[in-house]
């Protein structure tokens, strides 16, 4: 590997598929050692092995974030094998959208459990280390909904609404410490996050929403990831708003 960030490490949530794997792909591709987290074990280690068969280096850790104990072990556990953590993707998330009125509060919960709490759990385990280490950055993923509520998708655009405020607060509080923050707002992507959703009205409000675009690859989202995480060390890229060309 000759890339920008030999001997760097970082550690991606949700990279089993979509945007976290093509942001593991991308990043090890500029000599990163990656730590790939998510909760499906065989989608990890068939990810493990494209990296290491191109030249890069790559652990994976199943976990959910949204188990705090699970959070701050991959941490650990990502310190432990490389001794760093430079870099840290909070990628992993669920959407189900639907209508407020009648719906299944459970994937209420589990959107604010992974979205939201999920993040700021790996994003405390990921501070000390960081700082120790004398920088860091952290990356969050939000989404436009986190820029504009719209029916169907009221507590999904709650928890980007929060990620989005929790990222500004956690950039004024760590910028002396040399920990840079980037909030990633995509716009349609092409990924399996719609066919989570379990609300039939919902969905295919969603599906043709897409559909009526040309939706972003999640390549798309990885290359401005690599963007911001490759600046000098004085830069801070603080927010990155990434739409398909077609999309309002």
């Amino acid at each position: 590997m000759t890339g920008k960030l030999v001997g760097k490490v970082a550690l991606v949530t949700g990279a089993s598929s979509g945007i976290g794997e093509a942001t593991a792909i991308a990043i090890a591709q500029e000599g990163v050692s990656v730590v790939l987290v998510a909760r499906r074990a065989d989608r990890l280690e068939k990810l493990l092995r494209h990296i290491s068969d191109n030249g890069g280096q790559a652990i994976s850790i199943v976990a959910d974030v949204a188990d705090e104990m699970q959070a701050h072990d991959m941490l650990h556990k990502a310190h432990t094998q490389w001794g760093r953590v430079d870099i840290l993707v909070n990628n992993a998330g669920v959407m189900q959208l639907g209508l407020i009125d009648g719906a299944n509060t459970e994937e209420w919960r589990s959107m604010i459990n992974i979205n939201f709490l999920g993040l700021m759990y790996a994003t405390h385990a990921a501070l000390p280390i960081m700082k120790a280490q004398g920088g860091g950055h952290i990356i969050n993923i939000s989404s436009t909904a986190g820029l504009e509520a719209n029916a169907n998708t009221a507590v999904y655009s709650a928890t980007k609404f929060a990620v989005g405020a929790f990222t500004e607060a956690l950039r004024k509080e760590n910028h002396s410490h040399k920990i840079r923050v980037t909030l990633i707002e995509p716009g349609a992507v092409a990924t399996e996050l719609g066919a989570q959703i379990t609300d039939p009205e919902a969905k295919a409000w969603a599906e043709a929403w897409i559909q009526s675009k040309t939706p972003l690859a999640s390549e798309d989202i990885a290359a401005a990831i690599v963007y911001a995480v490759t600046q000098p060390p004085h830069v801070n890229v603080n927010e990155i708003v990434v739409r398909p060309i077609d999309q309002q």
